[in-house]
């Protein structure tokens, strides 16, 4: 991406263009995983799980635009091989305390995926409506296989 076509926001480089998806910091690797260096993935669902933002590094490593993804259930990016039960620990974690961290293999828009160290928050705002906001880092390749030999023992 040009940088005349950026804006920065909370410190954060938005692309002006919502349209234009940069591969630019990614790398993509035989087996379809993308690896990614020194972004955090960002997105706020309604309590629905409908996307109301997700921020330009998100979009980029997703392979996504604001137009496929923003109104969209967030699960769009759900990985095939994402066991069940670790959304139902999600989701019960999130209900019981607020949150939950863990690791997610996401799928990419035109194939491949990418692996994220995840924190779900929920939140609600000042008209009450509750929304969840995720913030997504890279994880270590060793906490990768890791989680790979767990999600494969579960449903």
């Amino acid at each position: 991406m040009l940088m005349q076509n950026m804006i920065s926001i909370r410190g954060f480089n938005v692309s002006k263009n919502n349209n234009e998806i940069s591969t630019e910091g990614l790398t993509f690797l035989d087996d379809g995983e993308v690896l990614y260096n020194d972004l955090y993935l960002l997105s706020e669902t309604d309590e629905k799980g409908i996307v109301l933002y997700a921020s330009d590094s998100f979009l980029k490593i997703a392979n996504m635009t604001e137009d496929d993804i923003l109104g969209q259930p967030h699960n769009v990016v759900r990985h095939p091989e994402m066991p069940r039960a670790a959304f139902k620990s999600l989701w019960d974690d999130v209900a019981e305390k607020g949150f939950w961290t863990g690791y997610v293999k996401n799928a990419r828009k035109g194939g491949g995926h990418y692996w994220v160290y995840a924190t779900v928050l929920r939140s609600i705002d000042k008209n009450g409506n509750t929304k969840y906001v995720s913030i997504r880092v890279k994880p270590s390749r060793e906490d990768i296989k890791k989680a790979e030999e767990l999600y494969s023992t579960l449903d």
